[in-house]
């Protein structure tokens, strides 16, 4: 997107913050936006950029065929922002999503089917919107006018069942064919392989990032976190799907955020995948059901219920190539961070 415009899409999966119309550092108890799968256009007036230059931001686009199934984004008022426009509309269709880029010099692209459940349903869906989709994502971008920076969502799911302090050079893990919880992390790792092939073959400037399990204030979807969250501060039982001992490390929503800023603006980050996550914030399944009972203060009983699909085991990034090339690093830890999205649920409802 040309001219110092900016691009943003949302994910069904992802939360992005409202520090993307305002880049400083917001307290954690703040109020975080979750655009999910629809075409937003931002304009960013005056920002400083993390390289140190101002930019001017104006503009996004995203989709997807469920235009705000997962709407997280109303509720928090920036819809009706003077600095942003919400458009309608599907990655699927080439020629509106291009008429929509057109004029801008960067893009966010989350926007995808995502959510086990949500992929699970309709792994055919899955797979078109996000190879198609991501391809008609970057060919429009190919052809703007002057593209500074397109970034990308892939996932941690290319990783597979097993990922300890997994790097970005590390091999991805295709799973079984058949098995439809594979269908995303393929579908994500093919647009993956796509982005870095635009840059190598055709010079455009992309950047992927790895987000690992982000969680925070405004989340909507299938997050387990989330789950446990607000099942915990109505003192609802929680659930636990298998045996509890699944290993994933958590990241707070402006962690991620200041990721996307990063992998947006910084040179060394094109060309390149990052993954994007807190290596620190590291519990099992059942480890953080009892953290979040804690403290929220909780009555909630924890419960196990077998699950009747394949799962990730173990999911730990290593960020070291972030740290070193675009100096991210994440700042919330567990405990911080599950307190300011209780705190948030609890507002919530107690507007509802």
């Amino acid at each position: 997107m040309c001219g110092g415009e900016r691009g943003i899409a949302g994910d069904g999966k992802s939360i992005l913050s409202d520090r993307l119309l305002d880049k400083r550092r917001r307290a954690p108890t703040e109020k975080v936006v979750a655009p999910e799968v629809m075409l937003i256009r931002l304009r960013v007036r005056r920002r400083q950029s993390p390289s140190g230059r101002e930019l001017d931001a104006r503009e996004t686009s995203a989709d997807s065929r469920r235009n705000f199934a997962r709407d997280a984004l109303t509720a928090t008022g920036l819809a009706s922002h003077p600095n942003v426009t919400v458009v309608r509309g599907d990655i699927l269709d080439l020629a509106s999503l291009t008429e929509a880029m057109r004029g801008h010099s960067h893009v966010v692209h989350c926007a995808a089917i995502a959510g086990i459940d949500t992929v699970i349903r309709s792994p055919v869906t899955t797979m078109r919107v996000n190879m198609i989709g991501s391809a008609n994502v970057l060919d429009a971008a190919s052809k703007l006018d002057s593209c500074q920076r397109v970034v990308c969502f892939s996932t941690s799911e290319v990783f597979g069942q097993h990922a300890f302090r997994s790097s970005e050079t590390d091999q991805t893990v295709m799973g079984r064919v058949g098995e439809a919880r594979w269908t995303y992390a393929v579908s994500k790792l093919a647009e993956e392989h796509l982005a870095i092939a635009y840059h190598d073959e055709q010079k455009l400037p992309v950047t992927v990032v790895r987000p690992f399990n982000v969680y925070g204030p405004g989340q909507v979807g299938e997050g387990a976190l989330r789950i446990f969250i607000e099942r915990a501060v109505q003192n609802l039982p929680i659930e636990i799907h298998g045996d509890g001992t699944q290993i994933r490390a958590w990241c707070y929503v402006d962690d991620m955020v200041r990721g996307v800023l990063l992998a947006l603006d910084h040179p060394n980050a094109v060309g390149e995948s990052f993954n994007i996550g807190n290596q620190r914030a590291v519990t099992t399944i059942y480890g953080l059901a009892s953290t979040v009972i804690r403290i929220t203060g909780s009555t909630s009983t924890v419960s196990f219920v077998d699950k009747d699909y394949v799962d990730v085991e173990l999911r730990v990034p290593s960020v070291t190539k972030a740290r070193e090339l675009i100096g991210f690093e994440a700042q919330v830890d567990l405990d911080e961070g599950i307190a300011a999205t209780a705190a948030f649920v609890r507002a919530q409802l107690e507007r509802a």
